[in-house]
């Protein structure tokens, strides 16, 4: 089982936590993580982009000139495709981007991700992190004192609107609930900074 040290908010080690194997030592997954990646980028991906066919271009109800005899090619509407003006062939239409890939896939990539945190030194656990009122400034020492003061995902295990409020206007910081946590995050930040607390739950879902 891969051992980690544990810190207070002060940056001192105060303890050390074992970490599941099976959550944060599995080998490192590619293509699983690729895949989790672009499902959760293509589920952010709006789709409402549009444009008009031949049927919906305003115009074109009168055929130009008459079929035959006029030495011109024949053509029944402005609207055509070929005309300027005219309507879009095979253009986009409102659609979902979303899809989903199977619960196994999904959890395979998750574990490769915390692993291959666990293994560059890039997990940080904290044995407890809460702030009396929302304090950017406290926040900000906090991870300068953990060394995460640059992109950083700050996990806790309850959502803590005190640390939400505190980290949400540092550049480069996402607070997160455990519930949330995604591949799409930790594959983002360069440091992962996880409370005590925040590792059992994740093991506990994972495992």
């Amino acid at each position: 089982m891969p051992k980690v040290p544990v810190y207070n908010m002060q940056g001192s080690q105060v303890d050390e936590i074992e970490l599941k194997d099976e959550v944060f030592g599995v080998e490192f997954n590619e293509a699983a993580v690729h895949n989790a990646v672009v499902m959760q980028l293509a589920s952010q991906r709006r789709g409402t982009h549009s444009v008009k066919t031949r049927a919906e271009v305003s115009g074109g109800g009168r055929k130009p000139w008459r079929q035959k005899g006029t030495g011109r090619a024949r053509v029944g509407s402005t609207r055509n495709p070929i005309w300027r003006g005219g309507g879009i062939v095979f253009g986009p239409t409102p659609r979902s981007y979303k899809y989903n890939l199977p619960k196994k896939a999904r959890r395979v990539a998750l574990k490769s991700a915390l692993s291959l945190k666990v293994a560059e030194g890039n997990f940080i656990v904290v044995d407890n992190l809460s702030f009396a009122e929302p304090k950017t400034k406290e926040m900000v020492k906090v991870l300068k004192a953990l060394n995460a003061d640059s992109k950083a995902l700050v996990v806790t295990a309850e959502k803590d609107a005190n640390v939400e409020r505190s980290a949400r206007n540092i550049k480069g910081v996402v607070p997160v609930e455990a519930s949330g946590i995604n591949v799409y995050d930790l594959m983002k930040h360069d440091k992962l900074v996880i409370t005590k607390d925040a590792v059992a739950k994740v093991e506990e879902v994972l495992a």
